[in-house]
């Protein structure tokens, strides 16, 4: 059977998403599943070593959501360990050892739960609703969430909304707005839209798009920064000129998945989001950490977690627009993963590329399942849509 030109990169790509499944089912979920969570308390842990023991380290707020998120996915996978049991805890454990008595979420904690700080973070916040809509699912228990994601939702507008319809990103008034928290929450967002019953969803999912097409994007380029002033220009110094390709990507790809709910043209942005990640901000087959706003080079390493982004970008404008050369940019962002999972326990995976190629040993932080496992779950809807639609056929 001969392969052409136009269904060479499904092919690939049907390939990566059998090695990544099987990667996830037999190596990544079960060592996670035994390493990963505390079993005293079914917290999840914040880092493994690369001998796949865990870490004492202290335990970030967003880390939990992340890796309930992460579990929810694995029964779609075919893995049969205990998913509903590890939601559950895992869920019990966050709102026990994080939940403020005001409704938030403190965003630090010691091994043994104490807290370490206080704080309540924006970003952390909108993690905690993606938990909450993740939960929901994946414990037949929509109505019991989505109150408390809507308590949880005032709360944030209690605290955080600023008098520019924007939202700050810690609980004080001051310092700059930032453009990725606020995309996280348009991403948890998205989430309770698609199966929650208040409006409201969709009413924040567009307020936050609003804000990206006005504020976040700059007009003269089409870039998305990340940080700025009050009145919206660039934050002052090199701050204020970074721009990172996992979040062009990211955007784009939350941008796409809004055109549904939102009355606006969002295609031509999100597009010219992923040509500016794509074009400038891959280097060596694989996306580099930031840019500056010149498109040139901040920070020439490559974390794993933007590559997968790409990967979701990419194929999210494949399946829209139907047009080749995403499915080709799919392909390699998928190939891209490969390396990073070159580990010497099988299920872990190394954060950092250096620009020589080099992947730097270093522990495995918990947080990136989350990205990896998103861009897995992409990957099966794209090739289940092209198939559908009869596109994954070869020529013979």
């Amino acid at each position: 059977m001969a392969i052409n030109e136009k269904t060479a990169p499904k092919v690939r790509l049907a390939a990566a998403r059998a090695r990544l499944a099987a990667w996830l089912t037999d190596a990544a979920y079960p060592l996670w599943a035994h390493n990963g969570i505390d079993p005293q308390d079914g917290g999840f842990i914040e880092t493994l070593g690369q001998n796949g023991a865990g870490l004492p380290h202290p335990r970030r707020a967003r880390v939990h959501p992340r890796q309930i998120y992460a579990f929810a996915q694995a029964r779609g996978f075919g893995w049969k360990g205990d998913v509903k049991g590890i939601v559950s805890r895992g869920t019990e454990y966050f709102t026990t050892r994080y939940l403020r008595p005001d409704g938030l979420f403190r965003t630090l904690a010691a091994v043994d739960g104490a807290p370490l700080d206080d704080r309540a973070l924006l970003y952390d916040q909108a993690f905690a609703l993606l938990g909450y809509a993740t939960a929901a699912t994946a414990l037949d228990a929509r109505s019991e969430f989505e109150k408390r994601a809507l308590d949880l939702r005032r709360a944030i507008e209690s605290c955080f909304r600023a008098s520019n319809g924007a939202f700050h990103s810690g609980e004080t008034p001051g310092g700059f707005f930032e453009s990725n928290p606020h995309m996280h929450l348009l991403e948890a967002c998205l989430a309770w839209a698609e199966i929650g019953h208040d409006p409201g969803w969709t009413d924040w999912s567009r307020h936050l798009v609003d804000l990206a097409l006005r504020n976040f994007i700059r007009k003269d380029t089409g870039a998305l920064g990340e940080s700025f002033t009050s009145d919206w220009q660039p934050a002052p110094g090199i701050v204020g000129r970074i721009l990172e390709p996992g979040h062009q990507f990211e955007w784009a790809w939350l941008l796409l998945r809004s055109e549904s709910r939102h009355p606006g043209k969002l295609r031509e942005t999100a597009l010219r989001l992923i040509s500016i990640g794509e074009q400038s901000g891959v280097h060596n087959q694989v996306a580099i950490n930031a840019l500056l706003d010149d498109f040139s080079i901040h920070d020439a390493n490559a974390r794993f977690w933007p590559q997968t982004e790409r990967l979701k970008a990419a194929l999210l404008a494949a399946q829209l627009t139907g047009e080749a050369k995403y499915w080709a940019m799919a392909a390699g962002a998928a190939a891209s993963l490969f390396p990073y999972l070159e580990t010497p326990v099988a299920g872990l995976w190394l954060d950092i590329q250096l620009p020589t190629g080099e992947l730097v040993d270093s522990p495995s932080p918990a947080s990136t399942f989350y990205h990896l496992v998103g861009a897995i779950v992409a990957l099966d809807k794209a090739l289940a849509a092209a198939s559908s639609k009869g596109n994954m056929n070869v020529d013979g």
